[in-house]
């Protein structure tokens, strides 16, 4: 699993015109997943997210997190991090999950950052959406739960 983190001051994500979700301050996630990962990926994932510690104090040292600032998490999809590119023009996705394994992994990832306290906008799986952000920072971050 892949999880590309970016601190924003406010995010939103569209589809076919209309917002399906947004936050006013906190993480946005694009979240990939690929044909290895477990149940035991996810957890993990959700925990390192909710408790990352990329929010600054008092001092503007990154020591609180998303939970600590009272910050909400705006999650997409995005099996394109599973691209690879090596061989020609056209990357391949061979390495991304197929929907039917990785939609409920994604389901319930986001399950798990609700069950952690976190307010948890998504957009549609599999949907066209743009995203819009302003990475505060800017503060990016990946993380791979196999690394």
């Amino acid at each position: 699993m892949k999880v590309v983190v970016q601190r924003s001051k406010q995010a939103s994500v569209t589809i076919d015109g209309e917002v399906a979700g947004a936050i006013d301050h906190g993480l946005v996630l694009l979240v990939g997943i690929t044909h290895e990962d477990t149940e035991e990926d996810i957890r993990w994932m959700a925990d390192k997210v909710a408790g990352l510690r990329i929010f600054e104090d008092e001092n503007e040292k990154m020591n609180f997190s998303v939970l600590d600032v009272g910050g909400q998490i705006l999650s997409i999809s995005q099996f394109t991090l599973y691209g690879d590119s090596r061989k020609g023009r056209r990357p391949n996705f061979m390495a991304a999950a197929r929907p039917e394994q990785a939609e409920p992994l994604y389901d319930r990832f986001n399950e798990l950052l609700r069950k952690a306290g976190l307010v948890v906008a998504t957009g549609r799986f599999g949907a066209m959406m743009d995203v819009a952000l302003v990475n505060a920072g800017p503060v990016t971050l990946i993380i791979d739960s196999k690394q």
